[in-house]
């Protein structure tokens, strides 16, 4: 079947069918809406909705893990915030890694026959597009039956729900559309399910949350979609004005060791605890770990917007570039 032939509709079964031998090449806009419409069929004939409930069973494992302290301290807002990154990297890869290379052969056939590659790729950014907002829609979802602690006003909008799922759809879609670009560039599934851990390893470990980052390794991190994301998650979250309560904890845990018949780490704690200053302590504490990146200011939220914006033009353009080659396929 070509798609990019003078073709009519086939209402009753959803498919397209050539005009008697007549060759006649659409424009642009007329191949995307084909394009859609095939790949929307194919969302719900050959089952592609099952991205959805593996979404909403992926934000649940890491809500129930990171639900009591996401939004209320420090510690507990870093690991929610890199988990929720890794729920959008995680859904954007799977997204769109094979949706290319696993039908090469036929864009092969139909870019000779007249196909545009960048109708054809933009049609699959609008759909991953749509598919990264229901995947954005089920988390938040899933977080609020998590009885997240969400803050209520926002930043660049009035409201932190607002804030908070733009960013987690510009986190999604950026991944879409590497894992688009990636599906563009390899020449099988093999390929792509191969390269894919790899992108996913690259992505965390220059995040700059798991491990402290030098000067060169922080400059590759400003090209992590992971960095920008959890920079604009822990700015609307107001990171730096949540209590760190991992050196209490420290403190306390150690609170019974004696020396030479002395508690000294017991009375400090007694101390605190009867004079009502755990709380004080825990903020003067955060002093020490607060985060340039993560002040909630409009300028930090809306320049990870607009790098995570650019990381995704960037790889439609790259996506668009690699499959214009695809005549030479040799395969």
């Amino acid at each position: 079947m070509n798609l990019l032939r003078n073709t009519t509709k086939n209402a009753s079964r959803g498919r397209l069918t050539m005009d008697e031998g007549k060759v006649k090449h659409i424009g642009h806009l007329a191949q995307i809406r084909v394009y859609l419409g095939k790949m929307f069929r194919m969302f719900i004939y050959q089952k592609d909705w099952k991205l959805l409930p593996m979404a909403a069973i992926i934000a649940g494992a890491v809500a129930f893990v990171t639900g009591n302290s996401m939004f209320v301290t420090m510690e507990g807002t870093m690991q929610g915030s890199l988990a929720l990154s890794c729920v959008c990297l995680w859904n954007g890869f799977f997204n769109s890694i094979q949706v290319v290379c696993r039908e090469r052969a036929v864009i092969k056939r139909e870019h000779r026959a007249g196909m545009h590659v960048s109708s054809y790729v933009l049609s699959h950014v609008i759909y991953q597009a749509c598919l990264c907002v229901l995947q954005v829609v089920i988390t938040i979802i899933v977080c609020t039956f998590a009885k997240y602690a969400f803050p209520t006003q926002g930043i660049m909008t009035p409201w932190f729900m607002t804030d908070f799922a733009i960013s987690m759809f510009l986190i999604t879609f950026a991944a879409d559309m590497l894992s688009l670009f990636i599906s563009c560039f390899v020449k099988s599934t093999t390929a792509a399910m191969t390269v894919m851990p790899f992108l996913l390893i690259f992505q965390l470990i220059f995040s700059g949350s798991l491990f402290p980052l030098g000067t060169n390794a922080k400059m590759i991190s400003d090209l992590t979609v992971t960095k920008w994301g959890m920079n604009s998650i822990c700015a609307e979250s107001r990171y730096n004005d949540q209590p760190m309560v991992s050196v209490w904890n420290q403190i306390y845990s150690v609170r019974s060791l004696e020396f030479d018949g002395v508690k000294p780490v017991e009375i400090v704690t007694e101390y605190l605890e009867q004079n009502h200053l755990v709380d004080e302590f825990t903020k003067v504490t955060a002093q020490a770990a607060r985060v340039e990146d993560y002040n909630s200011t409009a300028k930090n939220v809306s320049k990870c917007w607009s790098m995570l914006v650019s990381m995704s033009l960037v790889f439609m353009a790259a996506a668009v570039i690699s499959l214009e080659f695809v005549d030479k396929d040799k395969r």
